[in-house]
């Protein structure tokens, strides 16, 4: 818990002034509680039993005066406190999400999304009580605890040595408890994040479920995740539960002492009424802070296992580090040298040297797992090169800015990405919107026909996923963004797969116009999108084995007459 407030509590000096302001809401509440309890010795003794009137008209005044300045200070404390937690929560939400986005490809291949999810919306709320109400709830209890502490011992020395000596017996099974619900939090964190990790995958293929017909399949994949993380809350629910009867019992045996001790120094007159009573409530009441003490100490468990986890995703280290060099203004080649690629143990790519020049269209193929999509990667630094080195013009790619580089590069894959948002906003998307770079992307990308047809043309609004488009459409709106970054060089990985054969070649023309004054890479399993491609390597187990014109390479290279073959089957 120390580590846990030594992380945050640096936060709160941005809110001394409402972290001041709640500190005095909380000695109202703590002093009015107090007060309450200690105005029964002189209701019992000075009004009942020794019939002060006087005392009897200013009772109800200082009554309502003591619960008013108790409420004023409930209200202080609840909302400042809030306003602190809720900020300081939004701060680190905003935080989190930008250190995800600035880690390395090689992350998110290894995290599920469901999972990052978790992390930034589930386990950030759960550490929001921990860093406002729970740390303002520990003062205000211990101020109350102090106060009624302070009352019971000015009513009797003796009654309260009795009284509070048991207290200590409480700690150490309130201990254990603690303990055990930090694991319990931990496991309950992990099993909602396999929630939540599955039901984004389920939502993202729905048409493949749906087409499937595995409702049943996924439902019941979810009632496992779903009853694991029952089991665990209801682990959880029996562990807090004991502790307001452990702190019953344990306070039964000091008010068993209070009654002998007490009664007795009422009957011989050592102690008045009024005295006993004021006493015998402020240990009552003492009990009712300390059992939420021990609750609020487990559920900082929780935040803490929570903060832990989060900890995890912040220690995660980015790996490719950006130059600092401008990319050139005018790219007139890019050099692949001896080049070599490795996931972890797995080498990629190999030996790897290639040279495209400006006006010129590459194209990469070869059979899935060749290493095709690997030299992309590296083109556009999604990954750091093992061994060798990328030449654009004679400038180094780890000498680049990262954003530099990308600014001139563009990217359309055979994945589709669209946000739900209008189709200028799309098009744009990165970049400053201006409406005729849009229409002319649009025409360029041969998707202007249709999108004018739209009920508000180039604000029309898609759904996510483009789901109101057709698969040819969104293809479309793709490269219609590629081109509107007006980048230098232009990388298509099956970028016309989803297109019908017309649409197919009209794109080709586009591509083949757009790539005048460009440098092209495509990679392509339909070898017609690349019969007017300069050069093409041909992939093998991450290795190129043949470069040159589709004419030399079906007279020379029998893997590119086999793809070229199977292709045309």
């Amino acid at each position: 818990m120390k580590e846990f407030y030594k992380h945050y509590l640096p936060y709160l000096k941005d809110y001394k002034l409402k972290f001041f302001f709640a500190v005095i809401g909380m000695f109202c509440v703590a002093g009015g509680t107090a007060g309450t309890v200690y105005i029964i010795q002189p209701l019992l003794d000075d009004i009942f039993i020794n019939k002060d009137q006087e005392m009897l008209y200013m009772m109800p005044f200082i009554i309502v005066g003591i619960y008013t300045v108790k409420s004023i200070g409930s209200y202080i404390q609840i909302y400042y406190i809030s306003f602190i937690g809720h900020d300081i929560v939004r701060i680190m939400r905003d935080k989190l999400l930008k250190h995800i986005l600035k880690l390395d490809m090689s992350f998110f291949q290894k995290k599920h999304g469901g999972e990052l999810i978790s992390r930034v919306v589930n386990d950030i709320n759960r550490i929001q009580g921990a860093v406002s109400n729970y740390i303002a709830d520990m003062i205000r209890e211990f101020l109350t605890i102090i106060g009624l502490i302070s009352v019971a011992i000015y009513q009797s020395p003796e009654l309260a040595f009795y009284g509070l000596i048991v207290l200590p017996l409480a700690l150490w099974p309130l201990s254990k408890l603690a303990k055990k619900m930090k694991k319990l939090s931990f496991k309950s964190q992990e099993k909602n994040a396999d929630i939540t990790s599955h039901l984004s995958e389920t939502f993202n293929n729905i048409e493949l479920i749906k087409a499937n017909f595995t409702n049943q399949k996924e439902l019941d994949n979810f009632k496992v995740h779903n009853k694991n993380f029952f089991d665990i809350t209801i682990k959880t629910v029996k562990t807090n539960a004991l502790v307001s009867p452990l702190m019953e019992i344990i306070g039964s045996l000091g008010f068993a002492a209070v009654i002998i001790v007490g009664g007795t120094q009422v009957i011989n007159g050592n102690l008045t009424t009024g005295q006993f009573l004021s006493f015998t409530t402020a240990l009552f009441s003492l009990y009712t802070p300390i059992k939420r003490l021990s609750t609020i100490f487990n559920k900082l468990q929780d935040a803490i296992a929570a903060d832990e986890r989060i900890k995890h995703v912040f220690n995660e280290k980015i790996h490719i580090n950006s130059g600092t060099e401008k990319f050139p203004k005018q790219i007139d080649s890019v050099n692949f040298k001896n080049v070599e690629l490795k996931y972890d143990d797995f080498t990629a790519l190999k030996n790897i040297t290639l040279e495209v020049n400006k006006g010129e269209k590459f194209a990469l193929v070869g059979d899935s797992g060749g290493g095709k999509s690997s030299v992309i990667n590296l083109l556009i630094r999604f990954y750091d090169i093992s061994k060798g080195d990328i030449k654009f013009n004679n400038s180094s790619i780890k000498n680049l800015d990262i954003k530099s580089l990308r600014d001139n590069i563009s990217l359309v894959t055979q994945r589709v990405y669209i946000f739900n948002d209008t189709i200028a906003n799309n098009i744009s998307y990165g970049f400053d919107l201006d409406e005729e770079k849009v229409i002319n992307a649009l025409k360029q990308a041969h998707a202007y026909d249709f999108v004018k047809e739209m009920e508000d043309g180039i604000y029309t609004k898609l759904d996510e996923f483009g789901t109101n488009l057709s698969g040819g459409q969104r293809q479309r709106i793709a490269i219609a963004r590629a081109l509107y970054k007006n980048p230098q060089i232009l990388i298509l990985d099956e970028a016309t797969s989803a297109l019908d054969n017309e649409s197919e070649s009209i794109i080709s023309e586009v591509i083949d116009e757009v790539s005048k004054n460009k440098i092209t890479f495509v990679i392509a399993h339909r070898l017609s999108t690349i019969k007017n491609a300069n050069k093409i390597a041909v992939f093998k187990e991450g290795e190129i084995i043949a470069i040159d014109s589709e004419k030399n390479l079906l007279d020379t290279c029998p893997e590119y007459k086999r793809l070229h073959n199977s292709a045309n089957i």
